[in-house]
C-alpha cells in the first residue's frame, strides 16, 4: 500500500466538518491509498484511539483514507457523499471512537447532501 496526503480533500473535508458542526475540524485529514485489496470499500476512517492518545500525549485525530482506484472514478457528487459518510462516523465528543452504521445511513447522507448542496 502507498499513501499520500491530499490537501484538496483535506480542505473539503474540514469545510464539510464545519458545516456539520463537528468539533476540531482542523484535526481531520484525507489521504489517498493505492494498492488496497478492499473489494467494496471506497473510503474508510481511521482514528487515533484513546490508548494511543494517552501514550503519545496527543488529542484525537481522524484520517479519511480515500482508496484512489475507486474514489477517483466517482462523480464529484458521489465523492462529496463519500466524504460526508466518513465524517458522520466521527462522534460528537471527537474522542477517538466511531459512530456505527445504525447512525451513518445512506438516507442520512442523502438528506445532509441535499441540505448542503447549495453550499458545497
Amino acid at each position: 500500500m502507498q499513501y499520500s496526503f491530499s490537501k484538496k480533500w483535506t480542505l473539503k473535508a474540514r469545510e464539510l466538518a464545519e458545516k456539520l458542526n463537528i468539533k476540531y475540524p482542523h484535526r481531520i485529514s484525507c489521504i489517498f491509498s493505492k494498492g488496497s485489496k478492499a473489494k467494496r470499500t471506497i473510503a474508510r476512517l481511521h482514528a487515533l484511539d484513546k490508548a494511543l492518545q494517552c501514550g503519545m500525549q496527543q488529542n484525537a485525530y481522524y484520517v479519511i483514507e480515500l482508496i484512489s482506484e475507486k474514489f477517483n472514478k466517482l462523480s464529484n457528487e458521489e465523492k462529496l457523499k463519500t466524504i460526508l459518510h466518513e465524517l458522520l462516523h466521527i462522534p460528537k465528543n471527537f474522542g477517538g471512537g466511531f459512530r456505527h452504521h445504525d447512525f451513518v445511513t445512506n438516507r442520512r447522507v442523502e438528506k445532509i447532501y441535499r441540505e448542503l448542496s447549495s453550499e458545497i
